[in-house]
């Protein structure tokens, strides 16, 4: 990432904010088709494919959960069915994109600054940087809540339309307000791990396998993998109570649901594996999007820079060098 700086106008602010942005809208139009596949097969509840049937019948089963009203549509009609609520995902995307490539960077500078002897002594000079690195992602990851009413709707517009029959979106707000919020608790129990997971997972690579004592001079190929170990771990972790909150803010309105109900359901009617649906495409779309996503912000920053550079708005003497 960028170093953060003291500077007003700041390459290392403004310019990250801008790359992170355009990084957060690119992989948005690329992958918001797949997000919409697993936020389906997350949300379905009945057995796609049963045992003794035809498989040609599973298929068809994911078919319908897959694309809905368009399971039997012409293909170009099926794609479009795949970005229902996607003014909803852009801006929860872009925000969040910002909010935590340029979040984590400032906690876990904050921590280096007032804890780094504390986490030394219990971890060790090399573990105590990767566990400062993992923490301070859990707590911008707790934070991210405050962009739940997005994800919400976000979610509902992918899974639940109905949801939407005769309201508009303010109308919607007006009436639900802090419902929108439902499910708070467990997206925090569920962004914690994962934020722990993806900066402590990528910064794990970096340190120990790499073995790089600045982060921020890791060649594409390194991050790569940071981006991917990190990512795994991430979305590995997070995939049961994922599923739960994905589950909760996909109801109705009118007929909403708690988490301890839902994991109940689950169980006896699903059983334990319910847990982890989704979490193969998942898988697959999570690394390549964070490793996409951070690849174009860290190209388009000294871009940015350069023509802020030449505008005059940027301070370079004032950058303060972050690992």
């Amino acid at each position: 990432m960028s170093p953060p700086s003291s500077s007003k106008h700041s390459e290392s602010g403004v310019a990250r904010l801008c790359g992170s942005a355009t990084s957060g809208f690119l992989e948005l139009m690329i992958f918001h088709p797949i997000d919409t596949v697993a936020k389906r097969l997350m949300s379905n509840q009945t057995r796609l494919f049963v045992p003794g049937q035809p498989t040609s019948v599973g298929i068809a089963n994911t078919n319908k959960v897959i694309f809905k009203d368009a399971a039997n549509a012409a293909f170009m009609k099926k794609y479009a069915s795949l970005f229902p609520g996607l003014g909803f995902a852009a801006g929860y995307k872009i925000m969040q994109r910002v909010y935590k490539f340029g979040g984590q960077p400032f906690v876990n500078e904050f921590l280096n600054r007032n804890y780094k002897s504390s986490f030394n002594n219990v971890f060790g000079e090399k573990t105590g940087k990767t566990m400062m690195h993992a923490t301070a992602g859990s707590f911008v990851g707790i934070g991210e809540i405050a962009l739940l009413p997005l994800d919400v709707l976000k979610i509902k517009r992918q899974t639940n339309p109905e949801a939407f029959r005769g309201r508009g979106v303010m109308k919607i707000v007006a009436d639900e307000g802090m419902g929108l919020y439902r499910g708070a608790l467990w997206t925090a129990g569920r962004n914690a791990p994962g934020s722990f997971a993806l900066f402590g997972g990528s910064a794990f690579v970096k340190e120990w396998i790499f073995g790089l004592e600045d982060y921020s001079k890791a060649t594409f190929f390194q991050n790569f993998c940071a981006s991917i170990g990190g990512s795994v771990a991430s979305i590995t972790v997070a995939a049961p109570l994922d599923v739960v909150k994905t589950r909760i803010q996909n109801r109705n309105f009118d007929n909403p649901e708690g988490g301890i109900s839902i994991i109940k359901n689950m169980v006896r009617n699903e059983g334990f594996g319910a847990f982890f649906k989704g979490l193969l495409p998942k898988i697959l779309v999570v690394g390549p999007k964070l490793v996409f996503s951070f690849t174009i912000a860290q190209q388009l920053i000294p871009l940015f820079h350069n023509k802020f550079e030449e505008a005059g708005l940027t301070n370079v003497g004032n950058t303060v060098k972050a690992v």
